[in-house]
């Protein structure tokens, strides 16, 4: 093999290496079928959440994970695959599975999830959870119903005297 064609090869497995090594999801789908219009309006979406679709061969995707030292993502791994990456464990998938309803030729196949590799089914209800922001939020409501309950205790009882 050409050795220029066998670093460029090195190269794409290293950059694919270093993209899951920053990702906290990873989720693979199938994008046959799809216009490029179609395609580009996914990644539209995608960048708004911060989150990213590549394409690579699956041969050199393999390579990466096995490296990774994830080998059950090579499941997923037959048919063109889009790689879509988020620094936030539910973007990614969030935006995958919405689109997927609309996309009946955009299938998720799998993905990898801080670390754990997960299916299908559990890519869809991960993507009904809130994001970091909702969940924070949503904590922060619940450490304040306690503090205002009883603020508002104290105030009735100010109010009756």
């Amino acid at each position: 093999m050409n050795q220029s064609v066998l670093e460029n090869k090195k190269a794409i497995v290293n950059e694919v290496v270093d993209l899951v090594k920053k990702s906290s999801s990873v989720v693979i789908a199938e994008y046959r079928g799809l216009t490029v219009a179609e395609i580009s309006s996914f990644k539209r979406e995608l960048l708004k959440s911060n989150a990213k679709m590549n394409v690579y061969k699956n041969s050199l995707v393999e390579r990466a994970v096995d490296e990774l030292g994830y080998d059950e993502l090579n499941q997923f791994l037959e048919g063109p695959n889009a790689i879509i990456t988020c620094e936030d464990p539910v973007s990614a998938a969030k935006v995958s599975a919405n689109f997927a309803k609309g996309h009946e030729n955009f299938v998720i196949k799998g993905a990898l999830v801080e670390g754990k590799v997960i299916s299908k089914d559990e890519v869809i209800t991960l993507s009904k959870l809130p994001n970091r922001e909702g969940m924070l939020s949503m904590l922060l409501s619940v450490l304040q119903a306690p503090v205002r309950g009883f603020a508002c205790a104290v105030k009735a009882v100010a109010d009756k005297q």
